[in-house]
């Protein structure tokens, strides 16, 4: 479980994981931001359809609300998966350049994904040494989004926290034969989590199929998963349930303690 907790005018997720106390993490919720239907409120994508102007304020809303030390890198976002260094020189980790993941082991620089069904993974090793942020729907699950990325942080997979964000859950994601051959095909222990419904098609659990990928990858401390973003329109925007819908950002850095949370 997370716990929901205010952030000035944000409302947001933090994360339930025992992670040291210089790694600070947020999911933000749809409330508290200037975005008009249909992607009202705090619509964090440009990429969407919304007006500029109101997403740049949503995205100020989000740094002065979370009190960020640095605007996050806002990657582009292709279903991939491509690991963005925030370390490396600005050339190879511009704002808007094309990944899936994106890490860091300096203080200071903010790792982000955007989410509106997909699941964002927070990673963070147990000393504090190196945070990262995965995009993580079906797509680059399959590809291998997670495993590129723990290869780019190179650190030991049982010195790693990782946690599940929100996504679109078992009972609302309906998929065809294709998308769980993908999984089987690699593993068939991935057969799990799927389960057969009357119009011949599956229901996915993307939570289930990030577990087993973790896992296999050696990280054991796998914590939340489970919150539907399908199932609670108040909170969570959903494409699958939407279409056009705005999108949340799941950010994590090194710093201190992160709102919400007593230490």
């Amino acid at each position: 479980m997370s716990s929901a907790s205010p952030a000035g005018a944000l409302q947001i997720l933090v994360p339930d994981w025992p992670a040291p106390a210089l790694v600070r993490a947020a999911f933000t919720l749809r409330s508290g931001g200037v975005s008009p239907a249909p992607f009202g409120s705090l619509n964090v994508g440009v990429h969407v359809g919304d007006l500029p102007d109101a997403v740049r304020e949503n995205r100020l809303r989000v740094r002065e609300g979370l009190q960020l030390p640095s605007e996050p890198a806002w990657i582009e976002q292709v279903h991939g998966t491509e690991v963005a260094d925030l370390d490396a020189p600005a050339a190879d980790a511009a704002p808007g350049a094309p990944a899936d993941a994106v890490f860091t082991r300096q203080p200071r620089r903010v790792c982000v994904v955007q989410v509106a069904d997909c699941m964002p993974v927070l990673l963070a090793s147990r000393d504090g040494s190196c945070v990262a942020a995965a995009h993580a729907g079906w797509r680059g699950l399959a590809a291998g989004v997670l495993e590129a990325t723990l290869r780019r942080l190179a650190t030991q997979p049982v010195q790693l926290l990782a946690w599940l964000g929100p996504a679109i859950g078992p009972q609302h994601f309906e998929v065809g034969s294709e998308v769980r051959d993908a999984f089987v095909r690699r593993d068939s222990g991935a057969a799990a989590a799927f389960s057969a419904n009357p119009r011949g098609r599956w229901q996915c659990d993307l939570f289930e199929l990030a577990r087993l990928r973790l896992g296999a990858l050696g990280v054991s401390a796998v914590y939340g998963g489970g919150v539907c973003t399908h199932a609670d329109p108040q909170r969570f925007f959903s494409y699958r349930r939407d279409g056009r819908c705005g999108r949340m950002a799941a950010l994590i850095w090194l710093g201190g303690m992160p709102p919400g949370r007593a230490p």
